[in-house]
């Protein structure tokens, strides 16, 4: 299932550490995008961001105080400290039960599966490629959801215009649907592509079943 433009990205052979995610509702990623007065902007799950004052709750994440571009939230008695511009951070302990424990996935006409979803809470467009041994993107897109990958692993990757250096990351969170993996490997290629590859750091985690036109995933236990 491998688009003809990203067919060179697909061939990484790079070795990563299975984690698989437990059956459990996860907790909430915020991030803080800025500071007005008592109040602060907060980003949670990838939603459009709202002021929060303090002593307040926005789905389930409470403000606790703000010292300059700082912020206190808590969510499920667990606190945890937001700088402004920062990444987004999973704040509480997950939640048993309730969780979606599978995705069901249908083909566009070509024959692909292309879903919408979140990195690190930024919304990108993925195509699931069952021969990218990793999730995979283009150097415009990792900056364009401002992930750091010139602080990753450099790696030298194969293109059609040659041997060229491609970094090694880490992504805190993939999201497609209800259910997010933490800790997922990923590579950062120099060449332009035209989707995130949902690679098999992320697949691994799931037991994938085809059935026409349709893809199911369902988490492993």
């Amino acid at each position: 299932m491998t688009h003809p433009l990203l067919r060179t990205a697909s061939v990484l052979l790079l070795a990563g550490t299975t984690v698989w995610v437990s059956a459990q509702t996860t907790a909430p990623q915020v991030a803080l995008s800025g500071v007005s007065g008592q109040k602060a902007l907060l980003v949670i799950d990838g939603a459009p961001p709202r002021f929060v004052a303090i002593g307040q709750t926005q789905q389930g994440v409470k403000l606790l105080s703000l010292d300059g571009d700082a912020a206190t939230v808590e969510v499920n008695g667990q606190k945890q400290s937001l700088q402004v511009g920062g990444a987004p951070v999973s704040v509480g302990k997950a939640k048993a039960g309730g969780g979606s424990q599978r995705i069901v996935l249908t083909a566009d006409p070509s024959g692909h599966f292309l879903p919408d979803g979140q990195i690190n809470g930024k919304t990108v467009k993925f195509m699931v490629d069952t021969g990218a041994t990793t999730v995979a993107l283009g150097a415009a897109e990792a900056k364009r959801i401002d992930l750091k990958f010139e602080h990753g692993k450099r790696i030298q990757m194969s293109t059609a215009n040659g041997v060229s250096v491609g970094y090694l990351i880490r992504l805190d969170s993939v999201r497609v649907g209800d259910v997010v993996a933490y800790e997922v490997d990923a590579v950062v290629s120099p060449q332009p592509m035209p989707f995130v590859l949902l690679g098999n750091s992320f697949l691994n985690r799931f037991q994938l079943q085809k059935t026409n036109d349709q893809l199911t995933l369902e988490k492993r236990f």
